[in-house]
């Protein structure tokens, strides 16, 4: 079989396609036919060295989707033909840049035949982490506001549609080219990031829906802006930050931020401790049509140094996806 592999750390152009093993599910695996595979700025940091690979030569991928080619007689749940997509790929098990990869079962689940293959092989990484800092951490309740920060990434995109499911009046920032199309993903307020009085601007959003601040902050990148957070936010408000940031840069005024309460959290989607309950709930709200995945593009195996260039340098909206 074809799979994409690193032989060593580095930039775009140490990844190549190698010709290899079909590998042998065995204990609680599934060998999955990989028909879409999400092209995540997370793949780039095994690649580079900043994760640590599982060994080398590496297959990257944190997401999948497709069809299960065999089973470990072990498993449970699962059977030759099934429909699935997970994500969680990278650190203990070779990734879904391939035609075939293992999963374990305890990170996928079974997708709903009105969900196609490339849309849910994008869904993993940006709708669990997405679930995960909504939901879990910040646990958004119906009539919040809720601000989320580049609303037209793929955690963005994704961020909009749950937060819009759970009832919650949806502000976030992007540019100008992709306004309505997040307002047809249910944002009630889309505003320019560079703007200048943009504090103001989420104020007023705020102020409409009737809550007197934000609420609840998904954020990118809090290098940015962690004061701005604390600036636009309700009291008891919780900002919830995803992504890489600079550890150096602070508060300007961290006394508004203890004045209203706000609390920070940090996280990262690979400490999900069961990744089937969002992975679950996820797929009925994609099979309902409540979550639609933006595929922008997809690439081939040979393109998979592109695609990795791309997601960490253009600017897209929705996800990129690799199709072997």
């Amino acid at each position: 079989m074809r799979a994409v592999r690193f032989h060593e750390h580095g930039g775009p152009d140490v990844l190549s396609v190698d010709e290899v093993d079909r590998p042998d599910p065995e204990g609680h695996d599934v060998l999955v036919e990989i028909r879409g595979a999400g092209v995540n700025p997370v793949d780039t940091y095994f690649r580079e060295g900043s994760y640590e690979p599982l060994e080398m030569p590496m297959t990257p991928g944190v997401d999948f989707a497709g069809v299960v080619a065999e089973t470990s007689q072990y498993v449970e749940g699962f059977e030759a033909g099934d429909r699935v997509y997970g994500t969680g790929l990278g650190r203990d098990h070779h990734g879904g840049y391939a035609e075939y990869a293992l999963a374990p079962t305890d990170r996928m689940v079974h997708l709903p035949d009105s969900v196609g293959f490339e849309a849910a092989g994008g869904a993993g990484v940006v709708a669990v982490t997405a679930w995960r800092a909504l939901i879990d951490h910040a646990g958004l309740e119906p009539g919040e506001t809720c601000l989320i920060h580049g609303g037209s990434g793929g955690v963005g995109h994704a961020a909009i549609q749950l937060a819009k499911a759970t009832g919650a009046h949806v502000v976030t920032t992007a540019s100008p080219e992709y306004h309505d199309r997040l307002e047809t993903l249910g944002a009630d307020t889309v505003l320019d990031y560079a703007d200048e009085d943009l504090a103001d601007e989420v104020r007023s959003a705020a102020a409409e829906s009737g809550t007197a601040g934000v609420d609840v902050v998904l954020d990118h990148r809090l290098d940015e802006y962690l004061q701005f957070d604390a600036d636009v936010a309700a009291t008891g408000a919780r900002v919830v930050g995803i992504g890489e940031s600079d550890p150096q840069v602070g508060f300007e005024n961290d006394g508004v931020a203890r004045g209203r309460d706000v609390s920070y959290t940090f996280m990262t989607m690979f400490n999900t401790p069961d990744f089937t309950i969002p992975l679950r709930r996820l797929a009925y709200l994609m099979g309902s049509g409540e979550i639609t995945v933006d595929v922008a593009q997809t690439y081939g195996l040979e393109e998979a140094g592109e695609a990795q260039r791309a997601v960490m340098e253009d600017s897209h909206p929705g996800k990129l996806v690799l199709v072997p």
